[in-house]
């Protein structure tokens, strides 16, 4: 299938204007892919594969894919079921390529949340993070979760940066593995290339002209090129950093170790770490973290009753 001009336009437009809430180390490491996206050498992609959802039930799983002639996939869900959904990789807000954004997703786990056989979901995670925009769809599922009683329950990987902005404020957070699994990176950072000079060495040369009344239009921007960045680090990072820094300690309040050095500013733990600063409560698999959502969603009906 040729990705048609306004799927690329979207993917570039998420890349060239976003901001990113992403482990450094995944950023770099995904350049080759960004150049290529962005001088046209990816333009060919397959169709995307229909997104797969995990229902989970007391007695054991199934799996349904998405079908465009069911009214809804939940139907053929045991009430009580738990709906399991996947984030990986960058997490962006529109879907493009061959991946999902959240803002999709978010949609297919509002449709699990409305549904009567659900009781509640699991996110399993493994992210390094993404784009700040894609963390609203995710939180507006778990303000719908909170309003219908239905446990959200996340499980990970890897969950750093947008990630753990998005999930942070779940009923429980689980790690995968006391192996791999990392959490944290809870910061803002910005980089960017400079290519005024490639260019201008090629003979190219750069103009920008502003309007008498728009002397604050792009003003962090153009002093940030001639080396000067606190006006980005005062009007951009740092409002968005203590943002990031308020919802996780209103979300882990009461567990929250906020002694341990650099939790809140960018450090990344492993999984027995993060459990004992308070940043996840449990280590165990996806499994785990589904009976843990069986478990709160049974409770819940429980009290609901008496």
């Amino acid at each position: 299938m040729h990705l048609s001009a306004n799927w690329q336009f979207l993917l570039m437009n998420q890349i060239l204007r976003g901001t990113f809430f992403m482990q450094p180390r995944l950023a770099i490491g995904m350049r080759d892919q960004v150049q290529q996206i962005l001088t046209g050498q990816i333009s060919d992609v397959q169709d995307r594969t229909p997104y797969s959802i995990s229902l989970s039930r007391p007695a054991g799983q199934i799996q349904a894919a998405t079908d465009d002639h069911a009214s809804s996939i939940y139907d053929q869900a045991e009430e009580g079921s738990i709906a399991v959904f996947s984030i990986a990789g960058t997490m962006l807000k529109y879907g493009t390529l061959c991946d999902y954004g959240t803002a999709e997703i978010a949609g297919f786990m509002l449709e699990a949340i409305y549904h009567k056989n659900i009781s509640g979901i699991v996110v399993d995670m493994d992210t390094g993070g993404g784009s700040v925009s894609a963390i609203a769809p995710i939180l507006q599922v778990r303000k719908e979760a909170r309003r219908l009683n239905k446990p959200f329950v996340a499980s990970f990987d890897m969950c750093c940066s947008a990630g753990v902005y998005a999930i942070s404020d779940a009923d429980l957070i689980v790690a995968n593995n006391n192996v791999s699994a990392e959490y944290g990176s809870i910061g803002v950072m910005m980089s960017f290339v400079d290519v005024i000079p490639h260019y201008e060495k090629e003979g190219f040369k750069f103009h920008s002209i502003y309007a008498d009344q728009s002397d604050h239009k792009n003003q962090e921007f153009e002093l940030a090129l001639e080396g000067k960045y606190e006006g980005i680090r005062q009007n951009m990072l740092n409002p968005l950093a203590l943002q990031f820094q308020d919802h996780v300690r209103k979300s882990r309040a009461g567990k929250l170790d906020e002694s341990a050095k650099g939790i809140l500013n960018g450090k990344v733990y492993f999984a027995e770490e993060a459990k004992k600063y308070g940043l996840i409560d449990e280590i165990g698999d996806l499994s785990l973290a589904i009976e843990r959502a069986h478990q709160l969603a049974q409770s819940r009906k429980f009290l609901s009753q008496s």
